[in-house]
């Protein structure tokens, strides 16, 4: 099974199937990845290996993993222009994954900014699980199997993208050239969604608090009453400014769905209070992920359609993975199975 996409550059991302994802992974990833399927050969995997640096209920993990499955096709990514798959289904991951880990240094994995957070919230280093510490060398493994150009990241991820160059660059030096040295793929238009209750933290489907996130298949009551609960402020006046990290968030949503910028919407909302802005931005909301909805629904019960794709995926990832697992086996000096 040749790569018939030779001619375009390579880019690799994925989501995790733990909890649900928001409308911040819809509008900052999901939604620009379909833009990218035309130009670029896509790998996009949802990563199953990734979610288990902390416990999963099986049964949870089993359905989440291909609801992601859904949400990506409902999205509009093609299964014919990119290849889909699950993480898990392709050993080469786990295997490189020892390989790098073997080329990187405890300093460096414990510098990365995720973990020490994570430290910080865990307190004591004694119970703090190994796979949190290494995940970023099994992402970096993810990144270089499939010679990848380029990787779609946000500035929470870019740390994790030079981890990966540098092991790219340490393993070419020590063994001769390997692997293609990743650049980062900055979205002209990549919608940087804030939490609805602290909007100075991006959005996130782990926070404590249900309000501060929506998620792709919240019902739209559910949207209403999340977004009526938004923090603003006492202001009263909707400008688009760092003063204003509420109004600014909510104003950002509408600019990702509808695409207007930033002044057009300023000069809208004069003389307009919060709870008509609050009001637009959930209609927004539920008229983009609604269709999405009832598609991931629909595609939810044919599940052996599901699996045709994502077992044709992992035949493809497979077939290339596995050639540059074994370059690296035979230049780090194993014997060819």
């Amino acid at each position: 099974m040749e790569n018939n996409n030779e001619s375009k550059k390579v880019i690799f991302s994925g989501i995790q199937p733990s909890g649900n994802p928001t409308i911040g992974n819809y509008l900052g990833a999901l939604r620009n990845w379909v833009k990218l399927q035309d130009e670029f050969d896509c790998y996009f995997c949802i990563v199953d290996l990734h979610a288990i640096t902390v416990k999963q209920v099986p049964k949870e993990l089993r359905e989440k993993t291909l609801e992601m499955l859904a949400i990506y096709l409902a999205a509009g990514i093609d299964p014919e222009k990119n290849t889909i798959f699950i993480q898990s289904h392709v050993p080469a991951h786990s295997e490189a994954a020892w390989l790098l880990t073997c080329n990187s240094y405890m300093g460096e994995l414990s510098r990365m900014t995720q973990y020490k957070d994570k430290s910080k919230k865990y307190g004591d280093n004694d119970s703090i699980g190994a796979g949190l510490f290494v995940y970023p060398v099994l992402m970096a493994a993810d990144i270089l199997l499939y010679n990848t150009d380029l990787v779609p990241v946000g500035q929470d991820q870019k740390q994790h993208l030079e981890l990966a160059r540098d092991l790219a660059n340490r393993f070419n030096n020590a063994y001769s050239p390997t692997f293609k040295v990743p650049e980062p793929y900055i979205q002209k238009a990549g919608a940087k969604i804030m939490s609805l209750q602290d909007p100075t933290k991006k959005m996130s489907k782990s926070d404590e608090n249900a309000n501060a996130y929506i998620l792709i298949m919240d019902p739209p009551e559910v949207i209403r009453k999340k977004v009526s609960r938004a923090v603003t402020d006492s202001l009263g006046v909707v400008n688009y400014s760092d003063e204003q990290p509420g109004v600014k968030n909510l104003l950002n949503i509408l600019i990702a769905i509808k695409g207007s910028t930033p002044e057009e919407l300023v000069e809208y909302y004069k003389g307009k209070g919060y709870a008509e802005l609050k009001k637009d931005v959930a209609d927004s909301i539920i008229g983009e992920l609604e269709p999405i909805q009832t598609k991931v629904k629909e595609l939810l019960k044919d599940k052996a359609y599901l699996e045709s794709i994502y077992k044709k995926g992992a035949e493809k990832a497979h077939y290339i993975s596995m050639k540059t697992l074994r370059k690296m086996q035979k230049k780090i000096g194993f014997i060819p199975r």
